[in-house]
């Protein structure tokens, strides 16, 4: 293979500098198509392929677009409307790894072969609030009985009842139905933490230090594999490291994967906290407002800081799928976020890459926000094991 060099015989591809530069430069990748996908990092000139196949992996993976000068939206994130992924309306695709494997098949015709088959699913569940009603203490219930009472929600205020002095199951407690599918499906979930010390506007998880909610988290641990889930604020390096060592000392074992919370992460902060504090395994690269492909991948990826012009050890996995995403941001019904998964999970089978999705654990329970959520989920898997 020649890169940057033109020859007849070989396979060569366009250099267009993008790999040698040592600083962040803003770029405006000239677009075009090759084999019926669209690409970026064009030349019109005598090369085997007409874009620079490895700048644009590297455009993506590295999220170069990330450094540039952005508005962010309501919660501080980068607006995924500014994506060049977005802007090619193909940010339902993992793009990068099309390239990929039109790229193998070249090397195929020159007897290399090319091309591992990596595709697994991995269910992944962000519990961000455990449980409803059950476990949130006298004011925080007291508070919710109020609330109910001045809404004339009587119906409600039963329901919280009957959940209380357990007559009733929590709508949010779907953990036994997720232990019976992750057995029957032979899968093995990661559970994403919210251990936030302090109740916030956007932290509005059961007291982790309550006792069921540590038996609870030993429960999942035992189950699968349990991660962080840094509270909104956990960008300020005290409030990470207390949640991190109070989610340690219920396990009883080392933390070294992570999700952000509502996403809400910034290159090359986020990621740089993170190594600090020995995490080695990223699971937030995902719109919170758009389900697809971020990095044009669903391949994880070694992170490399730009900022630093080094590679990491911090791997990222990208998610392509988020129940909350499809719920309120695309407006999708249950059947129609179920069609949704299954046309991510075939693209992702065909092209040999791992598919992660994140469901909430109240999407999944009875509550009535959700109702047929569940009921897809359970549909999925079964359409997975055929």
């Amino acid at each position: 293979m020649c890169y940057g060099v033109p020859h007849e015989k070989f396979i060569s591809i366009p250099a267009c500098g993008l790999l040698q530069e040592e600083k962040i430069s803003i770029l405006h990748p000239a677009t075009g198509s090759w084999e019926d996908l669209p690409v970026f990092f064009t030349e019109e000139t005598s090369y085997t392929l007409p874009f620079d196949l490895l700048s644009a992996i590297f455009y993506l993976v590295s999220r170069q677009e990330e450094y540039y000068p952005h508005a962010p939206d309501h919660y501080g994130r980068y607006p995924a409307q500014n994506s060049i992924l977005y802007q090619l309306h193909c940010l339902n695709r993992p793009l990068a790894d099309e390239w990929l494997n039109k790229f193998y098949q070249l090397l195929q015709l020159k007897g290399i072969s090319g091309n591992p088959d990596s595709f697994y699913y991995q269910p992944t569940y962000d519990i961000d609030i455990a449980y409803s009603y059950k476990y949130k203490g006298f004011f925080r219930t007291t508070g919710g009985f109020l609330r109910d009472f001045l809404r004339r929600d009587f119906q409600a205020m039963r329901t919280r009842a009957s959940v209380i002095f357990g007559k009733k199951l929590d709508p949010y407690d779907c953990f036994e139905r997720l232990l019976a599918w992750h057995q029957q499906y032979e899968l093995h979930p990661r559970y994403f933490i919210l251990s936030a010390l302090q109740t916030t506007a956007y932290d509005k998880n059961n007291d982790p230090r309550h006792p069921m909610m540590q038996r609870l988290i030993k429960r999942l641990a035992q189950e699968g594999t349990v991660g962080m889930h840094p509270s909104f604020y956990a960008h300020e390096e005290r409030i990470f490291q207390n949640e991190k060592k109070h989610l340690e000392d219920t396990i009883r074992h080392p933390i070294t994967q992570s999700r952000q919370h509502y996403i809400h992460m910034t290159m090359p902060t986020t990621y740089q906290l993170l190594l600090r504090h020995d995490i080695t395994d990223d699971f937030s690269m995902g719109y919170g407002t758009h389900n697809g492909f971020r990095a044009g991948t669903g391949r994880s990826f070694p992170w490399y800081d730009l900022s630093k012009n080094a590679e990491t050890n911090l791997w990222v996995h990208p998610f392509c799928f988020m129940d909350a995403t499809a719920k309120y941001y695309e407006k999708l019904s249950p059947s129609e976020a179920g069609r949704v998964l299954d046309q991510y999970y075939s693209l992702s089978k065909s092209l040999g890459i791992p598919m992660i999705t994140v469901f909430h654990n109240f999407s999944l329970g009875t509550d009535n926000a959700w109702k047929g959520w569940n009921e897809m989920y359970s549909q999925f898997l079964e359409n997975f094991r055929k």
